[in-house]
């Protein structure tokens, strides 16, 4: 018999942040639930958009925005290539009931207090997306399935 996953009941079993659990797959998606506090890493995910859906708690989202005056042609090439000061950072202040979905390839970087948030990715996600080093490898978190 099929049986429904409850959400505060997943909560109550864990106590780590940044670790993420799957509670669900839909086709090519993972839904997931983590507990989030204090800073993530700036990252982006090349191929996939991330739903942030904030259960409890506050988390702000670091969002890269490019800018580009209406005079300048379109730049062919790399994101590399663009200058600190073409770059600017936004940041969206998330309270409990919110939903943000942050653009494939969007560089981004939670930020967060005790929040209890649920994550829509595609499966072959990676929490850390593109982030390399030490930090981002410390905090690679393959989801813990607790359907």
């Amino acid at each position: 018999m099929a049986t429904p996953i409850s959400v505060p009941a997943t909560f109550a079993s864990f106590s780590e942040t940044w670790s993420p659990r799957l509670i669900a797959a839909v086709n090519d998606a993972h839904v997931k639930v983590a507990r989030l506090d204090g800073s993530f890493v700036w990252h982006a995910h090349a191929d996939s958009d991330e739903l942030f859906y904030v259960l409890s708690g506050e988390m702000d989202l670091d969002v890269e925005v490019h800018r580009r005056s209406e005079s300048e042609p379109e730049r062919l090439g790399t994101e590399n290539e663009k200058t600190e000061a073409e770059v600017e950072v936004q940041v969206v202040q998330m309270r409990a009931g919110n939903i943000y979905v942050v653009p494939r390839g969007v560089r981004h970087r939670p930020v967060a207090r005790d929040a209890q948030v649920l994550l829509v990715e595609r499966d072959t996600t990676v929490n850390t997306g593109d982030a390399a080093g030490a930090e981002a490898s410390g905090r690679t978190r393959a989801p813990v399935d607790a359907r």
